[in-house]
Parts: structure tokens; C-alpha cells; sequence
């Protein structure tokens, strides 16, 4: 009976069998939608005093930060002095003392893909990162131990290599690996998961030989005498993952689970999850509502060649959801490559070595392409959702920004708020253009402090100085979020995003690129709370520490200020000490401990499974 009852509650979520509240959109209590009661004033006790320490908020008044924050009702109650916050303490009020350290607010991860994230950690998936392997060889001796723990004919699945860090120099082909691999196929996605590494036995599963040819946009490297390298560039990819088996539901349970258990750790409360399908989204309720994650999620549903969007979106707009912890509003389009050595980012200045790459959307021809991203523009755009678009040169951020602005004149601005997804390289014209708009931008500086050092010999130094120009889109008046795109990263660490915006210096060889781009403190912070918190419609309840918002909060174990002026560089090494998701703790590396959510809240909120933050229709029939 209780199974029936739970497929039966899963089915009516995807069919949306019964209206709910509306996408996108939060009431003018927003606060009180987020975190689930609404909140107190005056005299009334907090349920958490945090005391003795610095409290920033970006983009707030000037002068010298509060002292301490009081939390009600899973939001602020109060910022100010300690003495003056006295008067909110009881006998229940849990009361830590900060000790000088830093709070601010949670971090908004404005692109993540965290169920890919999760499946792309051990135990789902080979971690070859930098941090991991320094070698061709290493990566070889990594798929070996793989291949005897398997069963003859299975996946080997990694991600992370980054030819770059390798100490061969060069792109890696399937030659490196088949020796050990004779009889598994082999899957290694490069780190930007632009490119993938396979051997001659996914090759030859796949059907690819020397005659094939690769999809408009995407390239199979090949040898000299013609032969598949087993390199695959963008598109061609494609041609592989249609025999990779997908994860498993199980397993992308188990992905979300670590994902999200991650975030906690890196102090993000909010994320924007890029490009999934309804099914997922689905997956992403369940573990909501029994309390396995505690997350405040928007999606991007994808556009793609599969499956008609004006339907999906549709299906989308009848699911019944609290969108201050699970907004089906976006949709994403996947528009160009990566100015990487790959090249495949779609500029009008050739790169180091000649080309211009292209659009990676399907279409024979580049009207094709350029005509389905209008197509899918408008058809997102006349049905209310926003809109966010790959584009990382400046080609495609062009074209991006022609199509919202025709969907804009035909149907209304709608305040959508579209965005450009990255953003690498755009004109000086196009971010007046954007800001003009009220269209947004999502840079990733910690691919910018991992990447810059390599980019010189593929689009030269002034473009490797530009890249994500910080400073220029801000002084022009853009709103300007931060995102770690993870799992491209490794592991989405804001830190290491403050530090990059500060500093521009390579992680690698400690060069400065692009001194002209860098930001303060203030905002580069408000990058990564404010900005996302627009970005997602709902700067009016998250994304500040001032009272009556989320009390979505993180404390660094340390002064991030200080350390910002007189050593940016060390702002990556603040240890990130606790995580408050709606006023409860997720995350505690101060007393030693990180629990699940469930496991943090009290015992009532533990046994109804969360039914009270998500009251408003994400878990009832």
C-alpha cells in the first residue's frame, strides 16, 4: 500500500495533477515561503544568536560590519551589536559564540550541475582531476585498477584530466589506455566536459571508424593516416554517450545525496542546476521531501534536439512545487564550445593557429542553427520562462542576446530576466546591451584562476586579460553572478572564486591576467549571493543578511575582510566552519562534526521528513 501510495504521489508530481503554486513567482511574505513559518520581531526569543563576530552583507551600508545575527523562523530577526541582540536570547535560543570569525550570506552557486557533480565523484566515477593525477601514465594505471575490478565488457567511467596538468604535454589518445583495456570500453570526459578520452573499444561500440564524420560543431580527432585518436570534440561526444549506459536511478540518487552533502561543505545553500530533464527533476523532489537533502534548487530544463520544448514546458508549468526550494522556471541552450584548446568557442577573431570554432546546436547548417535558437527563445520566452544560454565567445553571445531581445519585442519584456551562460569574451557593445536589457551574466572565476596561464597560445594575451571581464561588466551595469559550473571544477569553492576576482593571478605560475578586471571584497562577494539571488528571481527573500530574509548563512573560520586587503591570495585557505540552510545547521567542521539534514534539526522536524519547510505543496498529495 505504501509503495502504490508513494508511485501514485511521484506520478501526479510529473503529470502535475493538481494546480500549485506558481513557478517562479513568491508572494510578497517571500521569506516566510522560504522558510517555512514566517518570522518574529521585537521581543520575541531567537532560535539562534550568533555572536562575537563580523556579519557582511554585500552591496549593504558602508562602515563597519554587525557584531551579531539573530535567527526566527528559519529567517533574520536581527543584525546589529551583541549588547543590543541580548534581548532576543531564552532559554532555547541555541547561542554560538563566533569568536571572530565571519558570516556571511549562503552562497548562490548561480550554475552547478549538481546530480552530475555527485555521479561524477568516486565511488560513480574515476576522479582524475589535477588533484588526483599529474599523468598520461597515472591516468593508465588508474583505468587498470578499474579494469580488474570489473566484469569483462563494463564501463570504466572518469572525469576530470586536464591536459594542461599533465605532465606528458599533450592530449592523451586511446593508445594510452587500450593495453589495459582490452576488453571494458572506456569513457574519461575532460575536465570543461567538452571533450572525451575514450579507447578502441568505446570507439568500436560506438561505430566510429575513419569514415565517419562528426556532427556540425563537434570534431574526431584523428591521426595522421586518418585513424580515430580517440579524442572526441564536442558534438562528436554525442556519438559515444548514445552506447554509455546512464547512471542508474539508484545511482543518481546516491550522486544528489553526495552533491548536496558537498555544497554543505563549501558553503553553498542555493545552486541553479543547468540543463536537466523532468524525470530529474523528479528525483530532486523525492529526496526533498524525505528530508535526504536540504538544497534550495532552480532548474534549467533543456533544450535540445530530443522531444518537443513547447511540451515540456507545459508539462513543467502543472507540477506542484514550493519554488522557494525546487523552481522549474529556466530553460537552458546549450549554444557554443570553449575557448580552451579544444577551440570550439564560436569568435570572430580566429584563434592562435587559425579558426573560429562554432555553434554546437543541432542544424546542417549555421542558419539552421542561429534559426532554432530564435525557435526555442520565443517559445520559452511566450511561455514565462527564463532563459539562460552557453555562449562563451563572442559570436554566440551575440546571437544569444539577438534572440532574447526579438523575443522581448515580439512578446513583451516580460521582466524574464534572461542571462548569458559564461560569457568569456563579450564586446564592450554587447554587455552595454545586456545591461540596457536587464539581461544577466554568469562568470566562472575559478576556472579563470585554473585556465588562464594556458589560454595565451590559443586567443593570445589581450583575450587571455579579458576573459570574464569582471570589472568592465559591472562598470557598465550589468548584474554579474559567479558559479562554479561543477563538477568542470572539481569542487565548487567559492574561496577560490573570491580569490581569482581579487588577484586575476594563474594558479599555476602566479601572472597576473587582466589586472584592469579585478573587483573588491564587497563585490566579488555579492557575485556569488546577491547576484544569484537576482538572477533567480527572489532578491526580496534570500541572498542578504538583513532581517526578514532566508537565514541562509555560512561562517569562515577567520576574517575574511582582513585577509582580503592585506593577503587575497589566502582567502582559498579559510577554513568554511558551519552551514545554515532556513536557519539550520547543515554543516559543522568547528566542533568536529557534518551531519545529514536531518540529522541537524530537531527531532519533531526530523520525523515529519521535512513536511514543515516544505509545507507549501512540494510534499502533499
Amino acid at each position: 500500500m505504501t509503495e502504490r501510495r508513494e508511485h501514485v504521489r511521484r506520478r501526479q508530481f510529473l503529470q502535475g495533477a493538481a494546480a500549485g503554486v506558481a513557478l517562479g513567482l513568491l508572494g510578497t511574505d517571500g521569506a516566510a515561503v522560504a522558510a517555512g513559518r514566517g518570522y518574529g520581531h521585537g521581543r520575541r526569543k531567537a532560535d539562534l544568536l550568533l555572536h562575537n563576530g563580523s556579519i557582511l552583507t554585500p552591496g549593504g551600508a558602508p562602515g563597519p560590519p554587525a557584531e551579531a545575527i539573530a535567527v526566527r523562523g528559519g529567517v533574520v530577526q536581527a543584525v546589529g551589536r551583541a549588547r543590543d541582540l541580548r534581548r532576543f536570547t531564552g532559554p532555547r535560543t541555541e547561542v554560538v559564540d563566533l569568536a571572530g570569525r565571519t558570516v556571511i550570506p549562503g552562497i548562490n552557486d548561480a550554475h552547478l550541475h549538481a546530480m552530475g557533480f555527485g555521479t561524477s565523484r568516486p565511488p560513480l566515477t574515476l576522479d582524475l582531476s589535477r588533484d588526483a593525477v599529474d599523468s598520461i601514465a597515472a591516468i593508465r594505471d588508474v583505468v587498470a585498477e578499474a579494469v580488474a575490478a570489473k566484469e569483462p565488457g563494463g564501463w570504466i567511467r572518469g572525469s576530470g584530466w586536464d591536459q594542461g596538468y599533465l605532465a606528458e604535454g599533450r592530449y592523451p589518445t586511446r593508445h594510452d589506455i587500450d593495453e589495459v583495456s582490452p576488453e571494458n570500453p572506456v569513457h574519461l570526459a575532460e575536465w570543461s566536459y567538452h571533450a572525451v578520452w575514450v579507447n578502441s573499444k568505446a570507439l568500436e561500440l560506438a561505430g566510429i571508424t575513419r569514415d565517419t564524420e562528426a556532427p556540425l560543431g563537434g570534431e574526431i580527432v584523428k591521426d595522421g593516416s586518418g585513424e580515430p585518436t580517440g579524442l572526441l570534440l564536442e558534438g562528436a561526444a554525442q556519438l559515444v554517450a548514445r552506447v554509455l549506459p546512464d547512471f542508474t536511478e539508484e545511482e543518481k540518487r546516491q550522486g544528489l545525496r553526495l552533491s548536496a552533502d558537498l555544497m554543505h561543505r563549501y558553503g553553498i545553500t542555493s545552486c541553479t542546476e543547468p540543463g536537466i530533464d523532468l524525470d530529474s527533476v523528479a528525483l530532486y523532489h523525492d529526496l526533498l521531501c524525505s528530508g535526504e537533502i536540504r538544497q534550495r534548487f532552480t532548474i534549467m530544463l533543456a533544450a535540445s534536439g530530443a522531444g518537443d520544448l513547447r511540451e515540456t514546458l507545459a508539462r513543467a508549468r502543472r507540477l506542484r512545487t514550493d519554488p522557494a526550494w525546487l523552481n522549474v522556471s529556466q530553460v537552458k541552450i546549450f549554444g557554443d564550445g570553449v575557448p580552451t584548446q579544444a577551440r570550439t568557442a564560436w569568435v570572430s577573431e580566429p584563434y592562435v593557429g587559425g579558426g573560429t570554432g562554432g555553434m554546437t546546436l543541432p542544424g546542417d547548417s549555421e542558419e539552421e542553427q542561429l534559426a532554432l535558437l530564435r525557435e526555442w527563445v520565443h517559445t520559452a520566452h511566450a511561455m514565462g520562462f527564463q532563459v539562460g544560454t552557453h555562449a562563451t565567445g563572442d559570436l554566440m553571445i551575440k546571437a544569444a542576446l539577438d534572440a532574447y531581445q526579438a523575443a522581448a519585442a515580439e512578446h513583451g519584456d516580460r521582466g524574464l530576466r534572461h542571462y548569458v551562460i559564461h560569457g568569456d569574451l563579450p564586446d564592450l557593445t554587447d554587455l552595454r546591451r545586456m545591461a540596457a536589457s536587464g539581461f544577466g551574466l554568469s562568470f566562472n572565476p575559478q576556472i579563470k584562476r585554473s585556465l588562464s596561464h594556458q589560454l595565451v597560445d590559443i586567443i593570445g594575451k589581450e583575450r587571455a586579460d579579458y576573459q570574464w571581464p569582471y570589472r568592465t561588466a559591472l562598470d557598465t551595469g550589468v548584474h554579474v553572478g559567479s558559479s562554479s559550473d561543477a563538477p568542470v571544477v572539481g569542487f565548487p569553492d567559492f574561496r577560490e572564486g573570491l580569490t581569482a576576482m581579487l588577484t586575476r593571478q594563474s594558479l599555476v605560475t602566479g601572472e597576473v591576467f587582466g589586472e584592469e578586471e579585478r573587483i573588491g571584497l564587497d563585490e566579488a562577494l555579492a557575485t556569488y549571493t546577491t547576484a544569484g539571488a537576482w538572477q533567480d528571481h527572489a532578491e526580496r527573500w534570500k541572498g542578504k543578511l538583513t532581517p526578514g530574509m532566508a537565514a541562509d548563512l555560512v561562517v569562515l573560520d577567520g576574517d575574511l575582510v582582513e585577509t582580503a586587503r592585506t593577503a587575497p591570495e589566502e582567502i582559498v585557505d579559510l577554513p568554511i566552519g558551519m552551514t545554515f540552510v532556513g536557519g539550520e545547521l547543515v554543516h559543522d567542521a568547528i566542533s568536529g562534526t557534518s551531519a545529514s539534514p536531518a540529522a541537524t534539526m530537531s527531532s519533531a522536524a526530523a520525523a515529519a521528513g521535512l513536511a514543515g519547510y516544505m509545507a507549501h505543496g512540494c510534499c502533499h498529495e
